[in-house]
């Protein structure tokens, strides 16, 4: 499997991201800044890490979405690439207009930071698809209270798009989601973070799972 992951001034997870793709996969994945204007050819999965791209300034995401390189990153997920966008980089590909909805200051107002069980709310995606039915993930966020009005909520449930599901909801997120999928089910935005839960050293190795399974599925696709 061929990665990609996208470094923004201010990403902190890039490193994270690489180290699980290349534990996964064997293979190191191609690190591209946000000033570039191209992909490699031949990726399977562009990688959107999270952080604070650009310090957060005007809305979480916002400036990053306007980076030279996501004029790529939405070309490619147009064409039927895979995108993997993780806090930070939720807030990003939402931003780009690649996943519906917004991620809004946490309904306590405060900044979290905790191991978070989750559901794994369909395991129709090449993203889920090797996931058992629950997860527990890093979650580290201000912003990462999901909404959207009551027509994409329903739209979402019914398309079977929302792939994680918060157990005790930690930001006020709507419907408890945690993560959703694109129309064509090959965009994954999430806040909590799998590669931070990628070593027993780090706590937990559900999310040495994840990337298993996305690498597993890709081979067998």
């Amino acid at each position: 499997m061929k990665a990609a992951v996208i470094t923004f001034p201010g990403s902190n997870c890039d490193r994270d991201m690489q180290v699980a793709f290349e534990r996964a996969s064997g293979r190191a994945p191609v690190n591209v800044w946000h000033k570039e204007t191209v992909l490699s050819d031949g990726l399977d999965i562009v990688a959107v890490p999270g952080g604070f791209s650009f310090g957060d300034y005007l809305r979480c995401g916002a400036i990053a979405a306007r980076a030279p390189i996501m004029n790529a990153v939405v070309d490619f997920a147009l064409r039927g690439g895979l995108v993997l966008g993780v806090c930070n980089g939720f807030q990003i590909l939402i931003e780009a207009g690649l996943l519906p909805g917004a991620l809004m200051r946490n309904a306590g107002l405060k900044y979290v930071c905790r191991p978070q069980a989750l559901r794994v709310a369909t395991h129709d995606s090449v993203f889920t698809a090797g996931l058992g039915e629950t997860a527990t993930y890093a979650i580290a966020h201000h912003d990462g209270n999901y909404i959207a009005d009551p027509e994409g909520l329903a739209r979402l449930a019914g398309e079977d798009r929302i792939a994680f599901t918060y157990e005790g909801n930690p930001n006020g997120s709507l419907n408890d989601i945690a993560g959703v999928l694109s129309e064509n089910r090959r965009v994954l935005g999430m806040m909590p973070h799998p590669e931070r839960m990628n070593d027993p050293a780090l706590g937990g190795t559900d999310g040495a799972a994840f990337f298993d399974g996305l690498v597993a599925s890709l081979e067998t696709a």
